[in-house]
């Protein structure tokens, strides 16, 4: 015997600002579902969960819950006024009985009851509405983005509890391998139309591009078909007094049917585009070391990056991967250890904090006001690239509207912001990317195109991400901050992480109660074979002057020959310059690559 729905919408209607929502909408969620919301930023997939969890009431349609079926909501904002804890929020639809259930969750979220809500971050707080949630385990749970402001472990542990979960649940979330892992069926929202496909996220990409395939094909049979009417309504015109008014109508009617279609938007024109050619070497860190209190966040930590790296960093919630990032480029000082970074380095931050936006600014003056972006004497101009282009312009590029530039950075969503921040970074060259937690709040689509263009990037970017998908198809080494000041370094993304840490964390362990100089010891033969020369020894340390040297010579003929009437005025001097400039540069490699070569084996 079938089961009766527990949720079911019919002919929801709803307009926000006198553009439509929802039209018509019908939605059934069965008992056991697992569906995957998925659909562009902005394009009413948390709206839709608020219709579905009853918190917002559609102009037209109803919204049927059978009677003793409870349907709980992960708010995004919650409003915790009136508790004093986390835990008394969290614990607050629940009998005192029951009250453990929410220290169970709290426990593999990573959150702590007894934090004031005075003083609770806003990643606290959402981990609390998500604690709530799981803890009261109604029939049907409708998440929206759970799994921001999570570390990786939480989020596989709440991966790990949806997986065993007989609860029905509606998911909203940008993460691939979480929808991947967790769905089996998929509702697609697309310009105010909603699909439903009995299958995962997985293949929803294919599905996509289907469907948008099918719906080209349309178009252009519609265009051409207007197109022969209209043809014939102009001709008969000359061969006959009276048309045949009917086709005439329908003529009309194919032209209101294509006015009516709804064009999809496209996608943002971002772009990094790489600066001047940083050295090969971009940073060098040795015995990298540092203490908060009683807190190590790292300890004897090496590392070298090189150019054209994509290093990634992952570990815990407050395990220090910002804090390390910062030490890598020179804006901490370690207690021990030393960084040294590489030449010609233009460096581009994107902080997870956003703090480089101005929240009661417009989008307009955000731009404008940058000293970095600032065009002499023209108030509604940026510099992009080297270029001016008009604020709106850009802005559009980056998929915003006219009536948002002059709208307060607090009205935008988090994927706008993130949006937002991008434009900022992407309007001028870079070779050195610091991305901290660029993902959260980004579409499917956005993060498919940031991946594609850090593919393209010539520069180098240091990656802080929870986004094990992402990771995967960006990073080329990952470093695994673990706690206690242990950080360990893998070659590839998380999934080569992930298999390769039983056997380093074996390695760890055997090496636990050991110094430093015993583990490297050991780590090396006792005969000197591999090790260098006293002439070797004092070539290495030659080396980096020689190559900042050399790659001053680069700077200097590069301005001279950038001169524009060189080449017509002095054309002998310019193809000697030419020449020293190729044999400096040959010069550089060369240097470089014994530097590499000397510094691997010391």
């Amino acid at each position: 015997m079938a089961r009766a729905p527990l949720l079911q919408l019919s002919g929801i209607s709803l307009t926000f600002g006198g553009n439509p929502v929802f039209d018509g909408l019908d939605l059934v969620v069965q008992p056991n579902d697992r569906v995957a919301l998925v659909g562009r930023n902005g394009s009413g997939k948390s709206t839709l969960m608020k219709v579905m969890a009853g918190l917002v009431e559609p102009d037209q349609g109803a919204r049927v819950v059978p009677p003793g079926v409870t349907v709980g909501y992960m708010e995004q904002d919650p409003d915790l006024s009136g508790y004093e804890t986390l835990g008394d929020y969290a614990a607050s639809a629940l009998a005192e009985s029951e009250s453990y259930r929410v220290a169970m969750v709290a426990e593999g979220l990573k959150f702590r009851p007894e934090t004031p809500v005075a003083t609770a971050s806003g990643g606290e707080r959402r981990r609390a509405a998500l604690a709530k949630l799981l803890a009261e385990a109604p029939e049907l749970m409708l998440l929206d983005e759970p799994t921001n402001h999570l570390d990786i472990q939480a989020i596989e542990w709440l991966e790990a509890e949806l997986s065993t979960t007989r609860t029905a649940f509606v998911l909203i979330s940008h993460d691939r391998a979480f929808l991947r892992a967790l769905t089996r069926a998929t509702l697609w929202i697309d310009r105010g139309e909603v699909r439903r496909r009995e299958s995962g996220f997985d293949g929803f990409e294919e599905w996509r591009e289907t469907v948008w395939a099918e719906e080209d094909e349309a178009r252009h049979k519609l265009e051409r078909k207007i197109k022969a009417e209209a043809k014939w309504a102009v001709e008969g015109i000359s061969a006959r007094r009276k048309r045949n008014q009917g086709r005439v109508r329908a003529l009309a009617a194919l032209r209101e049917e294509r006015s009516s279609m709804i064009r999809r938007q496209g996608t943002a024109a971002m772009e990094f585009e790489s600066g001047t050619t940083s050295g090969k070497r971009v940073i060098e860190a040795k015995g990298l070391t540092k203490v908060y209190g009683d807190k190590t966040i790292i300890k004897d930590f090496d590392l070298r990056v090189l150019r054209g790296d994509r290093v990634a960093f992952v570990g815990p919630n407050g395990v220090g991967k910002t804090t390390l990032l910062k030490m890598l480029v020179g804006e901490v000082a370690p207690d021990q250890g030393t960084v040294t970074l590489g030449t010609n380095l233009d460096i581009a931050v994107f902080d997870q904090t956003r703090a480089q936006l101005d929240p009661e600014a417009s989008l307009w003056d955000n731009l404008t006001g940058d000293p970095t972006m600032r065009v002499s004497g023209a108030s509604d101009q940026v510099m992009v690239r080297g270029n001016p282009k008009h604020v709106v312009a850009y802005l559009k590029d980056f998929l915003f509207d006219e009536r948002q530039a002059r709208a307060p950075v607090r009205s935008l969503s988090g994927g706008e912001k993130a949006r937002l921040l991008l434009a900022k970074l992407m309007a001028r060259p870079s070779n050195l990317l610091i991305l901290d937690e660029p993902t959260n709040d980004l579409d499917v689509e956005t993060l498919d195109l940031l991946q594609d263009i850090l593919g393209d990037y010539d520069g180098t970017v240091l990656l802080v991400s929870h986004d094990r998908d992402f990771i995967d198809r960006v990073a080329t080494a990952t470093v695994a901050l673990e706690g206690n000041g242990r950080a360990t370094v893998y070659p590839g993304g998380w999934s080569d992480y992930a298999a390769q840490r039983p056997a380093a964390e074996a390695e760890a362990e055997r090496n636990a109660n050991k110094t430093p100089a015993q583990i490297r010891a050991e780590a090396k033969p006792a005969a000197k074979a591999d090790g260098l020369s006293f002439t070797e020894r004092k070539k290495l340390d030659a080396l980096p002057a020689q190559i900042e040297r050399i790659e001053a010579e680069i700077a200097k003929l590069s301005d001279y020959l950038a001169a524009p009437d060189l080449f017509t005025k002095e054309p002998l001097k310019f193809r000697k310059a030419t020449e020293a400039l190729a044999e400096r540069q040959a010069a550089l490699a060369a240097a470089e690559e014994e530097w590499l070569n000397l510094a691997e084996r010391a």
